[in-house]
Formats: C-alpha cells, sequence, structure tokens
C-alpha cells in the first residue's frame, strides 16, 4: 500500500512540477523578450518542452506543450496579453509551434520509453545468461557431493559385517567432506540471494577477531592439508565492532578460493592488523590531536595471500563479478565465492582488493572502518 501511494505521490508531484517549470521559464523569457524578440522566446519553450519529456510521463508532457503555446500567445505575440493574433503569419507561427510542441513531445517521451524497454530487455537477458550459467555451474557442482554421500551411504548401509574399520572410517569421511561442500555451495546461493534482493543489514557485535580467523581454519583444516598456513595477527588488536557472520563468509570464501586455485604445498598467509587516521590532522602524534576537531577512524586490514601463480593481468577486475571463472581454470566452484565476499565487504561500508604480488601469488586485501574497544582485552591481561 505505501509502494503504490508513494507512486502515486510521485505521479502528482509532477503533475504539478512540470508546469511550474514552464511558467518560470516563461517569466525569465519575459524580462529579456524586448532584447531576443518573442520568436526566440518561442525556441526557448520549445527546448523547455523537450527537457521535460525526458523525464515525465506523456500527459504532463501534453499539459506543458499546450500551456507553453498558450503562454506564448497570450504575453509574447503582439497585442500582448491577448490570446487574438492579428498578423497571419505570426498565426501560422502559432499553430505549428502548437503542432511542434506536441509532436515533440510525444516524440521525445516515445524515445524515452524505446529506450526504458531496451534497458529491460538487455538486463532480462543479462539475468537469463546468468541464470543459464549458474545453472549449469550448480548441476555439477551440487551432483557431485550429492552422488558422493549416496555412493558412500549405499556401501554402509549394503553389508556393515564386511566393511572394515578402515573402510568405515574412509566412508564416513567422504560424506563429511561432500557434506560439507554441499552445505557451502547451498550457503553462497542464499548469500546471493540476500545480496540480489539487497536484504542485507550488518549485525554487528564485538568481535574478537583472533577468535574469526581460527574459527575459519578449523572449518577448513581438511582442506588446507596439502597446503602450508601462516597467520600472522598483531598482538595489540583490538575488539571490532562487526558482523562476525558475514565477516566469517568472506574469509572462508577467501581462503578456500586460494585454496582451490592453488597446488598442493602453496603457502597462504593470513595477515590482520590495524590503521589509524586522523582526518582534519596531518600530524598523527597523539600529543597534538584535538578530540573536538579531529576524528580518528580505525581501520581493520585482512590480507589473504599466497605464492601461487596469481591471476592473469587482464582478467583481475572481472574476479568479483557473479558467476566468473578464470579462463583455463580447473573445475570446481560456482563462481559466486568473490562477489559474495565483496557484497559482505561493502555492506560493512568495507573495500576489498586484489593484486599480483611482485614475489609470485595473489593477495586479497580487505579493508573495514570500524569500532574498536581495549576494554575486555585489558580485562582479560
Amino acid at each position: 500500500m505505501n509502494t503504490v501511494f508513494e507512486t502515486q505521490l510521485k505521479k502528482a508531484k509532477t503533475y504539478f512540477i512540470a508546469p511550474l517549470i514552464v511558467c518560470l521559464v516563461a517569466a525569465a523569457s519575459y524580462l529579456f523578450s524586448d532584447i531576443v524578440g518573442y520568436r526566440v522566446v518561442a525556441l526557448i519553450l520549445l527546448v523547455t518542452v523537450s527537457l521535460i519529456a525526458m523525464f515525465s510521463n506523456i500527459i504532463p508532457v501534453l499539459i506543458s506543450a499546450m500551456l507553453s503555446a498558450l503562454i506564448w500567445d497570450y504575453f509574447f505575440i503582439p497585442p500582448h496579453f491577448t490570446l487574438h493574433v492579428t498578423d497571419p503569419e505570426d498565426t501560422l507561427m502559432l499553430v505549428m509551434y502548437f503542432v511542434i510542441a506536441l509532436v515533440n513531445a510525444v516524440l521525445t517521451f516515445k524515445i524515452r520509453q524505446i529506450e526504458k524497454e531496451a534497458r529491460e530487455k538487455e538486463v532480462k537477458a543479462n539475468a537469463i545468461k546468468f541464470y543459464n550459467a549458474l545453472f549449469n555451474s550448480l548441476s555439477h557442482e551440487l551432483k557431485t557431493p550429492i552422488a558422493a554421500i549416496i555412493g558412500a551411504s549405499d556401501n554402509l548401509l549394503s553389508d556393515t559385517n564386511k566393511i572394515s574399520e578402515d573402510n568405515k572410517h574412509n566412508l564416513l569421511s567422504e560424506i563429511s567432506i561432500a557434506s560439507v561442500r554441499l552445505n557451502q555451495q547451498v550457503e553462497n546461493l542464499l548469500n546471493m540471494s540476500r545480496l540480489e534482493s539487497g536484504y542485507i543489514q550488518p549485525k554487528k557485535d564485538w568481535c574478537d577477531v583472533n577468535e574469526l580467523v581460527y574459527s575459519v581454519v578449523n572449518r577448513l583444516e581438511e582442506k588446507l592439508n596439502q597446503h602450508e598456513l601462516k597467520i600472522e595477527i598483531n598482538e595489540k588488536l583490538p575488539l571490532f565492532k562487526l558482523d562476525f557472520g558475514l565477516m566469517e563468509h568472506v574469509l572462508l570464501n577467501l581462503v578456500n578460493n586460494a585454496i582451490i586455485y592453488t597446488t598442493a604445498g602453496t603457502t597462504i598467509t593470513i595477515r590482520v592488523d590495524f590503521i589509524k587516521i586522523v582526518k582534519g590532522h596531518f600530524n598523527l602524534s597523539t600529543e597534538n590531536i584535538n578530540p573536538e576537531r579531529d576524528k580518528e577512524i580505525t581501520n581493520l586490514v585482512i590480507e589473504i595471500c599466497d605464492n601461487g601463480s596469481g591471476f592473469p593481468p587482464d582478467e583481475i577486475q572481472k574476479v568479483f563479478e557473479k558467476i566468473y571463472r578464470l579462463k583455463n581454470s580447473k573445475a570446481g566452484g560456482t563462481g559466486l565465492g568473490l562477489s559474495i565476499a565483496r557484497g559482505f565487504v561493502e555492506a560493512q561500508n568495507g573495500t576489498i582488493h586484489l593484486s599480483n604480488l611482485l614475489s609470485g601469488g595473489a593477495s586479497f586485501t580487505i579493508t573495514i572502518p570500524a569500532e574498536v574497544s581495549y576494554l575486555n582485552k585489558q580485562k582479560n591481561e
């Protein structure tokens, strides 16, 4: 109901604003009519109607066109302040003005409608392309873990007496790995749906980033077995007011992406630090900071890097696009992870940046401005 009311209110405003613009332009033109002449005023009013047609519906545009013709006749065509026109040439001009104003208004509005329809078709075509690509990707990414779960479950249920304890453990391990993979794909789909609907509302609370990092590492423990992991966290790191759940998904997707697209033995490094920025003051020494004048902002900085082969330079700007997968990359993933990571970071007013390292490999850098607290840290110490 509120949406319908707002739409009707906007339409009502358009009916009022369009004629008002014509009147204001006519009033301004009247001041200079002796200098420019009434025929030039006609051109000015025609341009005004054309501009109105670019932003208004057809009825306000037609009203504006008719109003401009009447104003031009009454105030500008001799004799002034009457609708009567004595000169046959002026009569013909008035008729032509009225026709041109209406035709111009209608054509401009139609062109705008055609452009709008073309944009809608393009958006629809892109949406169809996106969902087709997503369906094709999911047909593999969902079927593979489901098939693994069904196969392992059937073996466990077929004849438990003939299956050794080691085989049972291996089958259960397969089910566990496949379940985690399936759960991750479902989570990515749900998260992308939330991003598409614009429903992301961060629920910020005090967050220990150490706990956040190790929670992610524990969830990916089995996948990290073939990689070397380094964790470097600033010991003086305060508590940050963040959405723990969103940040956990961000780090999960970034670390998982590094695992998938790097070879076994690659080193994955997680670095966490913070930067204090004082706005309005160039000298960052604390004794010179005036709290009433200067504002201190603390940015949480998380870097996830590896010493792999990095990203092709011409594809770095595309990796955050939905369902984008690197050319010549191995199978795995739906191409949603990095897009979701960027969406969740931006939902918290942060930024995420990808670059190739000079020493080899790639680096994702997350920067999020957030409130900080040292109270709990001091109590624990």
